[in-house]
């Protein structure tokens, strides 16, 4: 009788998978959505524009465009003396720029290109981030290059900087990858404003 219970209970067990596995309601199993980094050209190498005869990711490019497109940004409001600049957040690099020495925009401009291609799905050698965390990059205690401590509205404007930044360089507001882009600034909001 043992038997026969075992041998009953596989049939109805196979036979109860076979009827499930032969379900045509069964979801998908959905592909996973490709990443920031992907969605802005991934690994696809092109001509790089500021390097003649070298080639560049373009995932990276893209990052790399809309971090400089953030940095003329602010540099226009400091120089127009407009209403809640960052400025201060920025001081001294702004003033070696000033005195005609660009290195450590340079080093700026490489480092969040690095910090965003790394973070987005960049896998890549060359997306290696290996700067400060951003509680240290953030406090000028820790970091001479940090002007000032931020505030929750000084964040908010630069990714209002970053969102202008990456509009003009073909993100439009309205879409998913403006969205996803949004959200990994905001991520880092905590531990930026202190």
């Amino acid at each position: 009788m043992r038997n026969f219970s075992k041998i009953t209970l596989a049939v109805v067990i196979i036979t109860s998978s076979l009827f499930t596995s032969c379900n045509n309601d069964d979801d998908a199993v959905a592909a996973p959505e490709a990443s920031i980094y992907e969605r802005l050209g991934g690994t696809t190498m092109v001509p790089d524009p500021d390097n003649a005869g070298q080639m560049i990711e373009q995932g990276r490019l893209s990052f790399r465009k809309v971090v400089n497109s953030t940095v003329g940004l602010i540099v226009a409001d400091v120089q127009n003396n407009a209403s809640g600049n960052l400025g201060a957040h920025f001081a001294p690099v702004l003033t070696e720029v000033g005195a005609g020495n660009t290195t450590n925009l340079a080093i700026l401009v490489d480092n969040l290109t690095d910090f965003f291609s790394f973070n987005t799905g960049g896998t890549n050698a060359v997306n290696t981030y290996s700067g400060l965390n951003m509680v240290a990059a953030h406090n000028p205690a820790t970091n001479p290059r940090m002007g000032t401590t931020s505030t929750n509205n000084d964040y908010t404007k630069f990714v209002g900087y970053v969102g202008a930044a990456a509009n003009a360089n073909g993100v439009a507001s309205n879409t998913e990858l403006y969205t996803d882009i949004v959200a990994v600034l905001e991520s880092l909001r905590d531990p930026i404003v202190q």
